[in-house]
């Protein structure tokens, strides 16, 4: 027996809400599972960042004693002179270069924290419209 155009309307609406219940469902579990990588991988980023920052510290308070060391054992002004010269421009080629470092470090660290996110935005938008 034919079904009626109302039965037909029914089960035709039935199975666009089924479907898109599926893939709302789906959607929702990609973005979970998205959201707790980028949580893990940005816990280790900042783990890796704050190691970064310490060793950093701990170079500079070495290089500061050391170069205070090496001002206390002068024996004359000319010598003081070219030593404080020479520290100062060490000073500031270590400053550029430890800054490079940490900024090149920040931006690999939390674009590798973004990435799930970034993949499950990418999926969503690839996933077909019903």
């Amino acid at each position: 027996m034919a079904k009626k155009p109302a039965e037909q309307v029914v089960e035709t609406a039935s199975e666009v809400v089924s479907k898109s219940g599926g893939a709302a469902e789906k959607i929702v579990k990609g973005n979970a599972h998205a959201l707790t990588e980028s949580s893990n991988a940005s816990r280790a980023a900042i783990q890796e960042l704050t190691k970064a920052y310490q060793e950093l510290a701990s170079k500079n308070a070495k290089n500061l004693t050391a170069a205070m060391e090496a001002l206390a054992a002068v024996k004359s002004p000319t010598e003081f002179m070219e030593l404080q010269q020479r520290l100062i421009k060490e000073g500031v080629a270590a400053a550029v270069s430890d800054s490079k470092h940490i900024a090149q470090l920040t931006t690999a660290v939390f674009t590798a924290a973004f990435e799930p996110v970034k993949k499950q935005i990418e999926s969503v938008q690839k996933t077909p419209r019903t």
